[in-house]
């Protein structure tokens, strides 16, 4: 194999981290450092030869710094085919010298058009043009030039130099190759996203690019996807630290699956909608038990998990707060596939572990928000959607019926609009003020949905509440909710006969709440 030693590099990076420590590495090696600017600055400050690019070039940094790579001397060094007699000959004539490793990060124009109030002129100014050059042009001519564009391959490359006495193998540099390319990709690409937003000559920005580029890191293989028969592989974006299944670490239990991660997904987003301590049991992408209210956790699950006790069997589970002992004591009795939660204690660790499938994730709770897009691939194309993250208030919700709802019942309503979202529609649920009582899920009319949450239901359906997760077609589903002892009613409203269903309510004394919002899930 290939072994090709370092003896110049260039280095130049906005982010430092680290930076000083490897050209001192690299300068133990008598490799020779070139180096713009700041990086220079820092690195000469430290005590460590450096020759700035400018003197390397003998041109000097013009145009606001927007021109000091771009030379003969710089890509020259970098392109040349160190086995081609014509390549290493036009060396030679005018005077360039190799360079076989470029240490480079760019601009961060990501971080940059996300600040708020950024405009399109510092926008511009923060792409970065030197830098992807030269990235790709080691990166092309990676069988003699090592890249290095992250921080966290400074000690693989000097352990690989020790090893070697200062060589960097062929296998290496292609590897870094693969990286920088994919990195490139992803940094052309949020640009493209980001000028594709922006209208031209003052018109109004718009909320999707013209074209669309998305790039996702691969988190890990998976056994199969939905079927055994499916190949699968799970991808996670490479930017948002957002409290989310694709930031979780498993600390026990079964590799994920193509099902549990999609259910593990639907179960965490649903939990996280409620600011009381809640818990949420997840089967088939749809809840078949949800509480949320002031109290210990264990009696949160208990009350989740009297929903439907069947149906939770082989189910998933979440929570907005970390498992103590006694809630782990009471998971451990059946049987889940997922246990998802921001935290566990060392009690309750220990009592899980002696579950040793079942799967345990924690959240990071980073702080970030889960905002960005929705995608949802069709063939031959991609639905794109800014996520469904309203955090509704029941208050403005309004009352279209002669009965006004009652406080306990504007507490029912505010937990059943949390949870319906939820669920597949056409979707329907029956809930006090802290508990899911009913489910109806997926069905192809409304009326059947109500239908389905009644006869689901494990526990009294009379004085509970139902929302709708759009507005009633027809006023049958009303008559059938009052059937069932409903109360009060939570849907979007928007129907044609909607005064129908007005009139059916208030025959049968039932408050109900328009919110002028829908909430599907296909």
């Amino acid at each position: 194999m290939n072994m090709n030693v370092i003896k110049r590099v260039l280095i130049s990076v906005t982010d430092k981290k680290g930076i000083v420590d490897f050209a001192r590495e690299l300068s133990a090696f008598n490799v020779e450092i070139l180096s713009t600017g700041g990086t220079a600055a820092q690195i000469r400050n430290s005590g460590i030869p450096v020759k700035d690019v400018s003197d390397y070039t003998g041109f000097p940094e013009m145009m606001d710094g927007r021109l000091k790579t771009l030379h003969p001397r710089i890509h020259g060094g970098l392109l040349a085919l160190r086995d081609k007699a014509e390549h290493m000959q036009a060396l030679s004539e005018h005077g360039i010298g190799l360079i076989d490793m470029v240490v480079i990060n760019l601009y961060e124009f990501e971080k940059t058009v996300a600040q708020e109030g950024c405009s399109l002129e510092h926008a511009i100014e923060n792409i970065d043009i030197g830098g992807p050059t030269m990235l790709r042009a080691a990166s092309k001519n990676y069988r003699f030039v090592t890249v290095v564009t992250d921080p966290e391959d400074y000690g693989k490359i000097i352990a690989e130099m020790k090893e070697t006495g200062g060589k960097i193998s062929e296998s290496t540099n292609f590897a870094l190759a693969v990286k920088t390319f994919q990195l490139t990709a992803r940094y052309d690409g949020a640009i493209s996203n980001y000028l594709g937003k922006i209208a031209p000559y003052g018109g109004e920005t718009k909320d999707f690019p013209d074209t669309f580029t998305v790039q996702f890191a691969k988190a890990q293989d998976l056994r199969y996807g939905e079927n055994p028969h499916q190949k699968a592989v799970f991808y996670r974006e490479t930017d948002p630290a957002i409290p989310a299944i694709s930031n979780a670490r498993q600390i026990q239990g079964k590799e994920l699956s193509y099902n549990n991660i999609m259910d593990s997904d639907a179960a965490w987003q649903a939990v996280s909608d409620f600011t009381l301590p809640a818990a949420v049991i997840m089967k088939h992408a749809n809840p078949c038990g949800a509480a949320a209210l002031e109290g210990e956790l264990v009696e949160v699950y208990l009350k989740a998990l009297a929903t439907d006790p069947v149906s939770a069997f082989g189910g998933i589970v979440a929570f907005n707060r970390p498992i103590d002992r006694k809630t782990a004591d009471e998971l451990a009795k059946i049987f889940l596939e997922v246990i998802i939660a921001p935290g566990i204690d060392d009690e309750a660790r220990a009592i899980l572990e002696t579950k040793k499938n079942v799967r345990v994730l924690i959240i990071p709770q980073t702080g970030g928000k889960n905002t960005g897009y929705d995608f949802r691939r069709v063939v031959g194309g991609l639905l794109v959607q800014d996520r469904d993250k309203t955090d509704f208030d029941i208050r403005k919700a309004k009352v279209v019926t002669k009965r006004t709802p009652t406080e306990e019942e504007y507490a029912a309503l505010d937990f059943a609009w949390r949870i319906v979202k939820h669920v597949k529609s056409n979707a329907i649920v029956f809930t006090t003020k802290d508990q899911l009582v009913g489910v109806g899920a997926g069905q192809m009319s409304r009326v059947d949905s109500v239908k389905i949450a009644g006869m689901k239901a494990q526990l009294p359906t009379r004085g509970t509440v139902l929302g709708s997760d759009a507005f009633f077609p027809f006023r049958d589903g009303i008559d059938m909710a009052a059937e069932a002892g409903v109360t009060a009613i939570i849907e979007p409203g928007g129907s044609v006969r909607d005064e129908e269903a007005i009139q059916a309510a208030d025959e049968h004394g039932i408050a109900m709440i328009f919110t002028g919002e829908r909430h599907f899930k296909h």
